[in-house]
Order: structure tokens, then C-alpha cells, then sequence
């Protein structure tokens, strides 16, 4: 099918509001490790690995081997059933994660995984207690998500959904307080006490974080942020959440978990997206106690399926064998230095930050008024594009170049990417 008939059909037959990034959509037909082929056999190289999906490159071998030999013996049980894979994939996930962490459910996506985490924080509270949720965050697409959401442009429906509140976000480029850390002494954490005691009924579930908020435009929060938020939150009954969809799994560089940066331990935390490099998968682990209190009926039809199985346990396995928490921190700061090579050279580049292969440039209009430019970003991505690479964006203003490659690049790889990504600011200069 050419480029065009796609385009036709796409816009006759699909919802009309599905984001797409450039002014010309691109149609892909083919991928392999990080290179994406499209239509017209124009070839990109992917430094956006599908939203952080693609953790171990396009149509990786090994794991497309075991998902085909898993298809020739079971390939569907649901929840329903035990099998050798699902047990074999909890236990592995329980061994990544501190101790007592032990209760894994499986899901298809990071928004049903989500779900689940606030519903079982909800049942360890017996009903009782309010969300606690972080402005910038992203949570998914369904009703609850969308309501845990703080972003104004995903929130597609008014809040419906009661007792959510969202604390001050760590975004200290654009501290809502308008302090500098860490004279500030950690403001934005501590006033969650005073959003529990005028916000809520003094009774909290849960806190639910990402540990480096994503769609929020790879905010890193300082390194003390979560110890003291926790504990505020501990103290109202609530647990904490930790959202690792997008950090997870050595992204974010010598550490397999996002929240281990941090000094603190979740009582439930959330997976999807890289855990089995592309194919639908979504797990919410909880300690020994928190999963005990779910006493209802649960299944999940999909979640759990073998072939899902099959490829999480053959990415996780890749994963270790290549050591890709090493990886990442060595090509992360590789990836870094050209970043900040950039901002020495244009003064619209605000802030370089990020950790790992979790990377961020927030592009500005002015230096100091740190006006957000998302005409600068859009202006980007294009010019990305016409280099042969592909980025992604974010940030509540559009505003922010995010960029997460395949944790298998090489060093040749981070290098070409970065050649890349400076022909594109000149031609945006």
C-alpha cells in the first residue's frame, strides 16, 4: 500500500485526534535494532524507541524467536490458569525489585497497570483516603488515568472522578514556588502535608509517582525529593506508588529501578512499556501485605498471556546477559555531553537534564524569562526528521525534545545520533 492510500484511509477510518508529531506523518513499513524504514524507503534512526517501548531494538531476534516457538505450543489462557511462564515471569520480577516485593498482576499497558495500583491502594486503605498524585504527571488513557492525569491538553474530559489531588511537581527549572533547590529546602515536598490537611479528609491511600516524570518532559526531581514526600504521606496512612513504565528496566542508567535513585521503597509499583521491547504488557507488584488486601474477584483476559510471558522473559534475560543498567549510565553519558555541548551553543536550549538513556532538552524563547518555545520544538522535530532521526516531545507546553534510543545502542550509534540531532538545531538556528 503506497503513502497515500495510508493517509487516506487513516484519516477516513481512524479517530481524528491520535497525536502524530509532524506535519507529514510518517508511515512506517519496516524496523531492525535502531533503524526504521518507511513507505517511501526512507530509513530513520529511532532515538524515541516507540515512546520508550522498543527497550532492546526493533524486531530483536532472540525475542521474536521465543515469542514464534511460544505460538507453536500456548498461546492464550488468560488469568484463569496457571502456566510455567507466568509463574517464571513473577518470580524473575520479584528478584529485580527490594525485598517484599513479591506479589506481581499482569495487564496489557502501563494505564491498565496504573489502574490497578490505585484500585489495590484503594482496598488496602478499606475505601477510605484520597490519591495523591504530582502535577505534569501521566498516568494513561482511561477514565481514572485520565483524571490522575495534570496535564491540561490529555485531560479530554472534566474531572469525574473524586478524591485525586495533585501535589507541586519537582520541576525545579520552573519551580511553582519560584525558589532554587536546595535553599528551598525541599518546599514542594513538604507542602503536601498542607495539601493533605486542606485538600483531603486527613486520610490518604496512596502517593503515585513517576520517579522522572515522562510525558512531563523527563523532569528529575533532586535527590532527597521522595524520601521527604513519603514520609508525609506514610504519616496520613497513604502508600506510595512508584509509576516505573517509563523508567524501568535500566533506563534511567546503574540502577534496574527508577525509584532506587531516590533512597526510597515503594509499597506497589508499575511496569509496561520496555519490559518486553514492544509487545503489550503492563505488571503492577505490590509487598506480601498491600496484595493481600484485594479480596475481590480479578482477572484480567489478556494479562498474563504466554506469548507476553515468553517475550518479557526473553527481554529480561537480554538485559542481563548485556548488563543494560551499566549501558545505559555509559551511552547516557555519552548521549549527556553532546547535549550540553548544544546548550553552550544556543541560548534556546533552557535546560539539559535527564538521567541514563532518558534524556531531555526544554527549549525556551528566552533565556531569562524561560518562556517555553514549543514553536522551537515543533520547528525541531521537523528538522529532525529531515536528518533521518526520530525524537519525541513533551512537557505541558509542547516544549520539551525528548529522547530515549534503544538500550542496545552502541557508542557509534549515541555518536551518529548526536551528529544528527546538531545538523538539526543549525538548521532551526
Amino acid at each position: 500500500m503506497d503513502y497515500k492510500t495510508i493517509m487516506d484511509k487513516h484519516g477516513k477510518f481512524l479517530f481524528p485526534s491520535v497525536i502524530n508529531y509532524h506535519a507529514e506523518p510518517i508511515a512506517f513499513a519496516k524496523a531492525k535494532g535502531l533503524r526504521m524504514t518507511d513507505v517511501n524507503g526512507v530509513e530513520y534512526l529511532d532515538f524515541f524507541g516507540g515512546i520508550l517501548t522498543v527497550s532492546l531494538g526493533h524486531c530483536n531476534e532472540e525475542i521474536n524467536e521465543r515469542i514464534y516457538e511460544q505460538m507453536q505450543t500456548l498461546g492464550h489462557t488468560s488469568t484463569l490458569y496457571p502456566n510455567e511462564l507466568i509463574v517464571s515471569l513473577a518470580e524473575k520480577m520479584a528478584s529485580l525489585l527490594p525485598g517484599g516485593l513479591n506479589r506481581s498482576f499482569f495487564v496489557n499497558s502501563g494505564t491498565e497497570a496504573d489502574e490497578t495500583a490505585v484500585t489495590i491502594a484503594k482496598t488496602n486503605a478499606g475505601g477510605l483516603g484520597d490519591i495523591i498524585a504530582l502535577r505534569h504527571c501521566y498516568s494513561g488513557r482511561s477514565t481514572l488515568a485520565i483524571n490522575l492525569c495534570a496535564h491540561a491538553p490529555w485531560r479530554v474530559l472534566p474531572s469525574q472522578i473524586p478524591g485525586i489531588k495533585h501535589a507541586h511537581a519537582p520541576y525545579c527549572y520552573r519551580c511553582a514556588m519560584g525558589l532554587t533547590y536546595p535553599e528551598c529546602d525541599l518546599r514542594c515536598a513538604r507542602d503536601i502535608e498542607e495539601l493533605i490537611q486542606t485538600e483531603t479528609c486527613g486520610r490518604v491511600a496512596a502517593f503515585i509517582a513517576e520517579p522522572i516524570l515522562g510525558v512531563g518532559g523527563f523532569i528529575v526531581p533532586p535527590k532527597d525529593y521522595f524520601e521527604v514526600a513519603t514520609e508525609i504521606v506514610r504519616k496520613y496512612g497513604g502508600i506510595f506508588i512508584a509509576d516505573e513504565v517509563q523508567t524501568g528496566f535500566g533506563r534511567t542508567g546503574t540502577k534496574m529501578n527508577g525509584f532506587e535513585h531516590f533512597n526510597v521503597k515503594p509499597d506497589v509499583v508499575t511496569f509496561a512499556k520496555g519490559m518486553a521491547n514492544g509487545f503489550p504488557i503492563g505488571c503492577t507488584m505490590a509487598t506480601d501485605e498491600v496484595a493481600a488486601s484485594f479480596k475481590g474477584l480479578t482477572i484480567c483476559t489478556f494479562g498474563g498471556n504466554p506469548l507476553a510471558m515468553a517475550a518479557a522473559l526473553a527481554t529480561l534475560e537480554i538485559m542481563a546477559r548485556e548488563d543494560i543498567p551499566k549501558r545505559s549510565e555509559e551511552r547516557g553519558a555519552q548521549l549527556r555531553a553532546g547535549l550540553d555541548h548544544f546548550a553552550e551553543q544556543y541560548s534556546w536550549v533552557g535546560e539539559v537534564r535527564g538521567m541514563g538513556l532518558m534524556a531531555a532538552m526544554e527549549l525556551v524563547e528566552d533565556p531569562a524569562t524561560r518562556e517555553p518555545s514549543p514553536t522551537k520544538a515543533g520547528a525541531l522535530m521537523e528538522a529532525a526528521k529531515a536528518e533521518g532521526l526520530l525524537v519525541g516531545k513533551g512537557g505541558l507546553y509542547g516544549n520539551v525534545l525528548r529522547i530515549a534510543p534503544p538500550m542496545l545502542a552502541t557508542e557509534a550509534d549515541i555518536a551518529e545520533g548526536i551528529k544528527k540531532i546538531g545538523k538539526a538545531m543549525a538548521r532551526v538556528n
